[in-house]
C-alpha cells in the first residue's frame, strides 16, 4: 500500500507519565532529532501530550513528576514546549542544508532561521534507569563550536536573535532542583520558573549583511543544547 498515509498519533521519549526525562532539558534535543530523522516519511507526528494534567493513571500531586506534557500542571513551559516553539518559528521554505542536526528556512518577509542542536545520549547503559538518572541536577559538558554559514542573503540590515534551550536555559526543572524540589510551589516560585522559561532570545543585536550576501556566526555548544538563530530583515 505505497500511498497509505502514516500518522503517529501519540509519541514521546517514554511510555510512562512518570518518567523524569519528560521534564529534562534533554527532551528538547531528543524531539528535534527524531523530527529530523523522520523527515517527510510521516504525514503527521502528534506529541503526547500538551499538559501534565493527565489523570488516566490517577492524579499527580507534585509540580514535576515526569508527566507527558509540554507544560506542567502550573502551566510552566518545559524544554519540550520550546522545541516546538522554535520549530514553529521556522519559515515556510526550507533551504538547502546537508547537516543532519539542523533545519534552515526562510519566510516571505526575507527572514532566515537556522535551528540546530546537539543530541547526546548521556544515560549510563544498564547501570541506572530513567527514574534515578533524570531526577538529578545534570550539568552538560562542552561539545565544541558550531560555525553557522548562510549565503544568498539580501543586502541590508537585520536583527540577529539567538535563542537557546539547554542546561540552565529555558530549563525550569534544573531550577526546581535548585529550590530543593518542593512538593508544592508558591505563587512566587511559579512566577520565577515561568519567567525563567519564557523562551525569549538570550541575545539580540543589529547587523548588516554586505553585498556578498554572506553571514557567519560561531556558537559554543554543550551536550543537548538547542539553538535558534533568527535573522529578521529590517
Amino acid at each position: 500500500m505505497p500511498n497509505l498515509e502514516l500518522h503517529y498519533t501519540e509519541w514521546s521519549s517514554s511510555y510512562t507519565p512518570a518518567d523524569p526525562i519528560h521534564d529534562s532539558y534533554h527532551q528538547a534535543a531528543y524531539i528535534l532529532n527524531k523530527m529530523k530523522q523522520v523527515g517527510d516519511a510521516a504525514n503527521s507526528m502528534s506529541y503526547w501530550v500538551f499538559t501534565d494534567i493527565f489523570e488516566e493513571p490517577g492524579p499527580r500531586f507534585t509540580p514535576f513528576h515526569g508527566g507527558f506534557g509540554l507544560l506542567n500542571t502550573q502551566g510552566i513551559k518545559k524544554p519540550a514546549y520550546h522545541a516546538y516553539t522554535f520549530l514553529n518559528q521556522l519559515g515556510e521554505t526550507e533551504l538547502n542544508n546537508t547537516d543532519k542536526t539542523s533545519f534552515a528556512c526562510k519566510n516571505k518577509q526575507g527572514d532566515v532561521q537556522v535551528l540546530f542542536w546537539d543530541y547526546t545520549y548521556t544515560l549510563p547503559d544498564d547501570s541506572i534507569n530513567n527514574q534515578d538518572y533524570y531526577i538529578k541536577d545534570l550539568p552538560s559538558n562542552e561539545k565544541g563550536t558550531v560555525l553557522v554559514e548562510i549565503s544568498g542573503l539580501a543586502e541590508g540590515s537585520y536583527a540577529l536573535e539567538i535563542s537557546r534551550i539547554g542546561y540552565g536555559y529555558n530549563d525550569p526543572y534544573t531550577l526546581y532542583c535548585g529550590l530543593d524540589k518542593p512538593s508544592q510551589l508558591s505563587k512566587r516560585q511559579v512566577e520565577f520558573l515561568k519567567n525563567s522559561s519564557s523562551g525569549t532570545p538570550e541575545s539580540t543585536q543589529l547587523i548588516h549583511i554586505k553585498s556578498d550576501g554572506k553571514f557567519q556566526q560561531k556558537v559554543s555548544i554543550r551536550e543537548n543544547d538547542v539553538f535558534l538563530i533568527n535573522l529578521r530583515k529590517i
